[in-house]
C-alpha cells in the first residue's frame, strides 16, 4: 500500500512550518519512505509573536487563533502544493500543530491550528490532534517519534532530535524508550539574537566562548533532570526559567552559548547513560534536527557520549531537517489504517494507542 501523504511539524523553535510531501510505502508491515518535496517556510514577525503569545490569550482571543492559525496552515500548504506541482497526488494532510499548553499530569495538550480548518483551506482530508489520546490514557504525549524511528530510521541503538527541545530515543530488543532532555534550540536561538542573530551557524559563536562552572552547575542541577522517566517539557521550561536564570549571570553571549552547548551535551550524556542498551560492541546515534547542523554542538556531544562506545551520526540533510514532518507523514497514515501510532513504553500511558482527529476536506 502507498500513501502520498504532507508532513506538517511546527516546533518551539518557531523558525517556520516544516512541510515534506512523503511517499510512503508499506508491505508486509515493513515501511519504506521517500522525501518527494519538502521546505520550511519561515514565520513573518507577526506569526511568531502570535504563537509566542498565545498562551497569555484570553479563552476567545486563543480559539480564534486556533481558527486563524489553522486557516494559515491550509493556506500554506495550498500554496505547496501548487509550487511544487502536486495536484490530485496528495492522499491527506497529517499535521502536529504548534504546541502551546502541555500538561499531562493534568491529561491536557493543545497545539493550534485547527484540523477543520486546515482541511477547509487546503480543499484535502486533514488528520490532527496526534498526542490526545495518548495523554488523555496517562502518557505524557512525548516524544511521539519512536513510532517513526522503529518503522522507518532502523539500524541505530539510539536517536537524538535537537530541535526547540532535545529528545532522545534507544531501542533495547524491541522496545522503544525516550524522553524529553532538555531544551535545545530555543535557548540558544534567544541567546543568540542578543548579538542581533537567528540563530549560532555552526556553533561558531559557542566555540569561542568560555564555559562557567557555576552557571553550568545550576543548569545541571535543575530538578526535571533528577526526575525519572517517562517525562516531558513544555516549551515554557526553556524559556520561563532557564533563560531568567541564565541572564543573572554577567558573562558575555558566547561565554553563555558555550555554557548552554555543554549544558545540553552532558545532559545528552545523562539520558544516554539512564536509557542504556545492554548491547555489545559499538553502539550508534542517529542525531537530526536544526540542531544536527550545529558542528559545534554535535562535536560536544560526540565527545561526550564517546566513553559509553556510542558513536554519533548526521544523516543527509533532507532527513536531517524533515525528520519529524517525516514522522507526522507516517503518524497520520497509520491513523488513516487504524494502527497503534503512539507507544505506551515510551510515554508512560496505560496502552499503545490510535491517535488522531480525522477531517474530511474536499475529495
Amino acid at each position: 500500500m502507498v500513501y502520498n501523504v504532507i508532513g506538517l511539524m511546527s516546533g518551539s523553535s518557531l523558525d517556520g512550518l516544516d512541510i515534506a510531501f512523503v511517499e510512503l510505502s508499506e508491505v508486509g508491515g515493513a515501511w519504506t519512505y521517500v522525501i518527494r518535496q519538502a521546505e520550511c517556510r519561515p514565520y513573518s514577525a507577526e506569526w511568531v509573536q502570535a504563537l509566542k503569545g498565545a498562551v497569555d490569550l484570553p479563552a476567545r482571543e486563543y480559539q480564534l487563533l486556533h481558527t486563524d492559525y489553522g486557516r494559515y496552515i491550509g493556506t500554506e500548504v495550498k500554496d505547496f502544493i501548487a509550487r511544487h506541482g502536486l495536484e490530485h497526488k496528495v492522499h491527506f494532510i497529517s499535521s502536529h500543530g504548534h504546541t502551546t499548553f502541555h500538561m499531562p499530569e493534568r491529561h491536557m495538550t493543545a497545539q493550534l491550528g485547527d484540523g477543520a480548518a486546515i482541511a477547509a483551506a487546503a480543499g484535502l482530508p486533514v488528520i490532527s490532534d496526534l498526542r490526545a489520546m495518548d495523554v488523555a490514557l496517562g502518557g505524557q504525549g512525548a516524544p511521539i517519534v519512536p513510532i517513526g524511528e522503529k518503522l522507518l530510521l532502523g539500524g541505530y541503538d539510539y536517536w537524538l532530535n535537537l530541535g526547540g527541545i532535545a529528545n532522545l530515543s534507544a531501542k533495547e530488543s524491541d522496545t522503544f524508550r525516550a524522553f524529553d532532555v532538555c531544551p535545545a534550540n530555543r535557548v540558544l536561538d534567544a541567546l543568540a539574537a542578543a548579538l542581533g542573530k537567528p540563530y549560532d551557524e555552526n556553533g561558531a559563536l559557542a566555540a569561542g566562548g568560555v564555559a562557567d562552572p557555576a552557571l553550568l552547575q545550576e543548569l545541571n542541577g535543575q530538578p526535571y533532570y533528577a526526575q525519572p522517566y517517562p517525562k516531558s517539557l513544555a516549551n515554557d521550561f526553556g524559556t520561563e526559567v532557564l533563560l531568567p536564570l541564565i541572564s543573572r549571570y554577567s558573562l558575555s553571549v558566547q561565554g553563555k552559548l558555550r555554557t548552554y552547548v555543554t549544558h545540553i551535551a552532558t545532559q545528552v550524556a545523562a539520558a544516554a547513560q539512564a536509557l542504556s542498551v545492554s548491547k555489545e560492541g559499538e553502539k550508534k546515534l542517529l542525531v537530526t534536527g536544526g540542531g544536527a547542523f550545529n558542528a559545534f554542538m554535535v562535536q560536544c556531544i560526540s565527545e561526550q557520549l564517546a566513553p559509553l562506545g556510542i558513536t554519533v551520526l548526521v544523516p543527509d540533510a533532507q532527513t536531517a531537517a524533515y525528520k519529524e514532518a517525516l514522522i507526522m507523514a507516517l503518524i497520520g497514515a497509520l491513523r488513516w489504517r487504524q494502527q497503534v501510532n503512539v507507544l505506551a513504553s515510551v510515554t508512560g500511558a496505560s496502552r499503545d494507542s490510535v491517535n488522531g482527529t480525522l477531517w474530511l476536506g474536499e475529495s
